[in-house]
């Protein structure tokens, strides 16, 4: 009887260290085409084979991005993600991108409004942001 007790005392006590601890933050999940606009996705990114890319004439209709693994597409940057840094819905990225004329390191700070919708920050200027929605293409 002494070895049951002591069996049922240790499952019930793993199972209120499980309860007790707290639920971490779950990473922000960034894949995808986003735009500045959500009901111009389609005018922005289009669909080539199984890649979406950039539309001819996307820069008439807002701005965008494409994220996919640690990379970040826009109309005229390729960036790759060097670091990333969760701290609740926020997100500080830096990131090394290349134009076709210079490289750099480009701070990104996003606000995750849903997991459809965030926010790019400019602490550079104050009260500056950006909203941006996840395209379904």
């Amino acid at each position: 009887m002494a070895r049951t007790y002591g069996f049922s005392s240790t499952v019930l006590m793993l199972l209120c260290l499980g309860v007790m601890q707290p639920v971490g933050a779950r990473a922000i999940e960034l894949t995808g085409a986003w735009a500045s606009q959500a009901d111009l996705c389609k005018l922005v990114f289009e669909k080539k084979g199984n890649q979406t890319v950039f539309a001819a004439l996307s820069d008439l209709y807002g701005s965008g991005f494409i994220i996919s693994g640690d990379q970040i597409r826009g109309k005229s940057a390729q960036c790759r993600i060097k670091s990333r840094k969760q701290q609740g819905d926020s997100l500080e990225l830096l990131a090394a991108c290349a134009t076709g004329v210079m490289t750099s390191n480009v701070p990104f700070s996003l606000k995750v409004i849903d997991d459809n919708t965030l926010s790019r920050l400019f602490p550079e200027i104050d009260g500056m942001t950006v909203r941006y929605s996840r395209c379904a293409l």
